[in-house]
């Protein structure tokens, strides 16, 4: 699907159709929508190959006056009562005139541009539109971190009053959205630090410092993602630890008590042999017996902490 937006009045608005300095937003676009893109505005095809490989990692590319970013941006997915998130790749294209955003399907980022949410985002201003772009995908990063870090939190809360199997796969795959970031993250500073040297697009002093603000929010969020990273790391050891310790426990109580168990089936596995002249065979001899020997066993485990 296109649409077509352009800046009206210092705020993002749809249009009909596409005009010089408007931004171009494909979402799952068809084959003929593709081409269509392609005959216009001269692109190379692999620029949308690209842009709609589930895959590719974060990179840009240059043919003629068309160049190609694509970053990473986070996504959330809710599966039941879980969440989980994950990274997917937007491929940005900067043609001679126009701004193309290519997604392999619909995305809060774009959403909110498209809503006009962001503010003095202009479209006939390429380069400081796909800056703008950016610093939202670095700012959306760090505030799915912070909803990450209260998740943990309130899972290992849990998960220490419980130890269900259900909260220790959530923090499985909060680790697993963690290294999804970080993986991205890194990629998108290289991509960012490659436009910083300003040999595939041309960046004016406005741009080079939003584009220094865009560095420093990716990088915060790569540091917060490595200390959410090891402290989770640390935590999913600690409680292996404490499972482990407390399967022990209960092995050693296990065993305890069938110690104490075993006591009467010796005593009336001895008094019931048939064989004759056994001393003291009446009933009540061996019942105080077994008694007695299950008091000082249970005595003697006490003292060894093993009840």
């Amino acid at each position: 699907m296109l649409s077509y937006y352009k800046t009206v009045d210092g705020s993002i608005t749809r249009i009909g159709g596409c005009t010089k300095g408007c931004w171009i937003n494909c979402v799952e676009p068809s084959d003929s929508e593709i081409n269509g893109l392609i005959s216009d505005f001269n692109i190379e095809p692999d620029f949308f190959r690209a842009a709609m490989d589930e895959e590719e990692s974060s990179h840009i590319d240059h043919e003629g006056d068309n160049t190609l970013i694509i970053i990473d941006i986070p996504v959330v997915e809710k599966e039941g009562k879980n969440i989980t998130y994950t990274t997917m790749p937007l491929g940005i294209i900067a043609t001679e005139e126009n701004v193309i955003t290519v997604s392999i399907k619909d995305n809060s980022i774009v959403k909110e541009f498209a809503g006009g949410a962001v503010k003095n985002a202009e479209t006939n201003l390429r380069t400081r539109f796909i800056l703008a772009l950016m610093l939202r995908v670095a700012v959306r990063y760090l505030q799915y971190l912070k909803q990450i870090e209260k998740i943990s939190n309130y899972v290992e809360t849990e998960l220490r009053a419980s130890m269900k199997n259900s909260e220790l796969l959530q923090l499985l795959d909060i680790e697993k959205s963690l290294v999804y970031f970080s993986s991205s993250l890194k990629g998108n500073q290289i991509t960012l630090e490659k436009i910083m040297r300003g040999r595939v697009i041309k960046l004016y002093e406005d741009d080079q410092d939003l584009l220094e603000d865009v560095l420093i929010e990716v990088k915060q969020a790569i540091e917060m993602t490595t200390i959410y990273l090891n402290i989770l790391s640390g935590t999913m050891d600690a409680f292996a630890s404490v499972i482990s310790n407390n399967l022990n426990i209960v092995m050693k109580v296990l065993a305890s008590i069938t110690l104490l168990f075993s006591i009467p089936a010796v005593i009336s596995g001895f008094y019931g042999m048939n064989v004759s002249n056994i001393p003291m065979a009446s009933f009540w001899f061996p019942t105080l017996i077994t008694a007695v020997c299950m008091l000082i066993g249970y005595f003697i485990l006490r003292r060894k902490n093993m009840l």
